[in-house]
């Protein structure tokens, strides 16, 4: 649990929450390519024979609600289209090139809002769980960047999809410690996530296993970027982006076999069960309470806060996870807009997606207060309270109509429109599904796309879902079921 305060006598109370910790300048750089779902089938066709599995897969790709994906490349790059899929040591040498350049963007993106000079970051807080060579990526964006070589520097691996949001809190840590030595404290903050390339291991294993691996359909590329402050020395400036007000880690108890992202000899593999969704939602209730009640000042006016009294900044790892959140919490889909938006235009980038939902979210009036909130391997959840900069939030509350509103898009090919209201997926054909038809979502891959649409870097997204098993039926609960994908055609 996050501390509820820090010592008055070793702050300057630059920022108004008590913890003094905020957020003040974000970055994300994706790509230049969107693929849509014709990218994955146009791979399979060409290098794969046809099979139930893959049928499954192509089946369900087509009903994701992703409009396109974020990647690196379009779908005649070189590395996908080799006669095997790309080895760990050819994946390392592209992260090396496109992962650092990524991530040097965003990091540059994340300053400049900032404004202040990068001499003064005292701190780098990074994380990937798309590389694993050693120095770490970070070592390089560091080296171009110009940072001094000085700057202590922390990656964290392991975590997967919650990568993000433990990042933050680790640098909120650090933060913490600066503080109460009366020291300041300006940390950069990075994710970087390149999942596209691994789409032929994913395919590979579809064929030889003949599993139902449904991270391929949902995985992309991103590099997102924060600057965290603790105030401590701050000259007067625009103010912070997000005020940090307190945050909580928790591992769900007997979880570790249902969530994973395993090291293979052409890259990664998802481990996901079924249980996922289910075990992902039930957690998130009270875990809010747990942090709600740790938080003084949001019991200022004599009372807790409900779900629906903050927006909220989901990971959006996949259909089932944001509508089993949106659906235990009593929210509407306007509360989890910008999450809904990022994983429909761009998927799941796992770990840099949630700076990315971030950032779309300060793009709309809204509540005051936000709730972040990730899932990644262990099961972790992580959960941090924001408190969004004056001049964006808006305490005007939201009407049904809004609320109930479709979030429509088209695939890389304009031929089919999606709705996603509540619950629910609704093609242009006529053909409705309801979340519950689709199956569970995972921990990380991706896959490679198609159409070589360039689009200017904006905002970001991430995440993903997988199936171990050629059928899925419905548990008692319906939160973590799905039709056989021969009743998707």
């Amino acid at each position: 649990m996050s501390p509820s305060a820090v010592p008055t006598s070793t702050t300057n109370g630059h920022f108004e929450s008590d913890l003094n910790l905020a957020l003040v300048g974000l970055g994300v750089e994706y790509p230049p390519f969107l693929v849509g779902p014709e990218a994955l089938e146009i791979l399979a066709n060409r290098y794969y024979p046809p099979s139930t599995a893959l049928k499954k897969v192509l089946s369900i790709n087509r009903f994701t609600g992703i409009e396109t994906r974020a990647a690196i490349g379009d779908v005649e790059h070189p590395l996908v289209n080799q006669p095997n899929a790309p080895s760990i040591k050819e994946l390392n040498t592209l992260f090396r090139e496109e992962g650092v350049r990524l991530s040097v963007n965003a990091c540059k993106k994340a300053i400049s809002e900032w404004g202040g000079s990068i001499d003064d970051i005292t701190h780098i807080v990074s994380t990937t769980c798309t590389n694993s060579a050693n120095p770490g990526f970070d070592h390089f964006v560091v080296k171009q960047l110009g940072v001094r070589s000085s700057v202590e520097k922390i990656l964290l691996h392991g975590i997967g999809c919650s990568g993000g949001m433990a990042a933050i809190r680790t640098a909120a840590h650090l933060a913490l410690g600066s503080s109460y030595r009366g020291k300041p404290a300006r940390i950069l903050i990075l994710a970087c996530e390149i999942s596209s390339l691994l789409v032929r291991s994913e395919l590979d294993s579809i064929h030889q296993d003949q599993q139902t691996r449904v991270g391929v359909c949902l995985f992309s590329d991103c590099a997102s970027a924060a600057i965290l402050s603790n105030g401590v020395g701050e000259d007067d400036g625009p103010g912070p982006v997000y005020e940090i007000l307190g945050w909580k880690h928790q591992i769900i108890d007997d979880s570790e076999e249902d969530l994973g992202f395993d090291v293979d000899p052409l890259g990664w593999k998802v481990v996901l069960t079924q249980r996922v969704p289910t075990l992902a939602s039930a957690a998130v209730s009270p875990c809010f309470e747990d942090l709600v009640n740790s938080i003084p000042e949001l019991h200022e006016a004599g009372q807790s806060p409900t779900a629906a009294d903050f927006d909220w900044a989901l990971h959006p790892g996949g259909s089932l996870i944001i509508t089993g959140v949106e659906q235990a919490m009593k929210l509407t889909p306007q509360h989890l807009q910008a999450s809904y938006e990022i994983y429909m235009k761009y998927g799941n980038s796992s770990s840099a997606t949630i700076l990315s939902v971030l950032n779309k979210l300060r793009e709309t009036e809204g509540k005051d207060r936000v709730v972040a909130c990730a899932f990644g391997p262990g099961i972790a959840l992580e959960m941090t309270i924001l408190r969004r900069r004056k001049e964006v939030a808006s305490s005007v509350n939201r009407s049904e109509h809004n609320a109930a509103s479709s979030i429509l898009s088209t695939d890389g090919a304009g031929s089919r429109n999606t709705a996603i209201n509540g619950n629910n997926i609704t093609h242009a054909n006529g053909t409705a599904k309801t979340m519950d038809d689709f199956p569970i979502e995972s921990e990380q891959p991706g896959n490679v796309g198609t159409t070589a649409d360039k689009a200017a870097s904006s905002w970001n997204d991430d995440r993903e879902a997988t199936a171990e098993g050629s059928t899925r039926a419905n548990e008692a609960n319906g939160s973590a079921g799905g039709l056989p994908v021969e009743d998707l055609d």
